[in-house]
């Protein structure tokens, strides 16, 4: 039988997730916030639902009426997840996947798994919590490194002069789109739930390397760096996902990106 996915958020990750989605042979819905976007997704047969987190009061039955919930909103909204977690609970949702981020682990100097603890007063590690302490549904969550590919060009953030980068020799940690997309496929082909995965390229440059290189291949100012004898930093270990998933990176260096013009 044809497993349903309903793609909350169908935003720069959440669209092209579900145009795969499609193309990998599962039937896909995705919530959008505004109209004007309603043809986006018609147009990918993407069942279109125009609904909000910051709402809840809207009706959410028929966009829950699949098999799997992926959350790919960037909002930190814990009241409005805090409200539709019993809503979850109530339609057909066997399994969520929770898109989440690297920057709930504090910055410790050193390399960082998933058995480290994360900062207590984040916001998208306590939504998580939500999530994960369901009983009705099993969440896994995947914590995304910075996003970068296509139209999002980290060199483009210094097109206006004047921007700074602080601590310069930390390094960064980053994930290309399609890496994003290639693993959250293959969790729910694999049925990996009840999970909880970094995500992250293999490579990490620093940010002196990284930022140069972005500004230089598209022309603009590099950034003025903010040196600095003490360098705070964190470098997320991908080695478990790669494990489970028996997962091979499209972009495992960061350094070899290329951008949309």
């Amino acid at each position: 039988m044809m497993i349903s996915i309903s793609v909350l958020g169908c935003g720069w990750l959440g669209l092209p997730l579900a145009k795969h989605l499609i193309d990998s042979g599962f039937m896909v819905k995705g919530s959008i916030r505004s109209s004007s976007k309603i043809s986006d997704l018609e147009k990918n047969h993407i069942k279109p639902y125009l609904l909000d987190i910051d709402t809840v009061e809207q009706s959410w039955s028929q966009f829950l009426t699949s098999d799997v919930l992926i959350i790919a909103v960037p909002s930190k909204n814990i009241e409005g997840f805090t409200s539709l977690i019993p809503i979850i609970e109530s339609s057909s949702i066997k399994h969520v996947l929770f898109v989440s981020s690297t920057s709930v682990y504090e910055d410790a100097n050193r390399v960082v798994t998933e058995e480290d603890a994360t900062i207590p007063a984040s916001a998208l590690s306590q939504i998580e919590r939500l999530f994960m302490q369901s009983t009705k549904f099993t969440t896994t969550v995947i914590r995304f490194s910075g996003l970068v590919g296509y139209s999002r060009n980290p060199g483009r953030f210094f097109a206006k002069s004047g921007r700074s980068v602080s601590n310069p020799d930390a390094p960064v940690n980053m994930i290309h789109q399609d890496d994003c997309i290639g693993l959250i496929t293959q969790i729910i082909k694999q049925e990996k739930w009840n999970e909880i995965f970094n995500a992250c390229a293999d490579t990490h440059p620093s940010k002196r390397e990284f930022y140069t290189q972005a500004t230089q291949r598209i022309g603009v100012e590099t950034p003025t760096f903010i040196e600095s004898n003490e360098q705070t930093f964190k470098i997320i270990s991908n080695h478990k996902i790669k494990e489970a998933l028996g997962y091979e990176f499209i972009h495992p260096d960061v350094m070899n990106i290329t951008y949309d013009s």
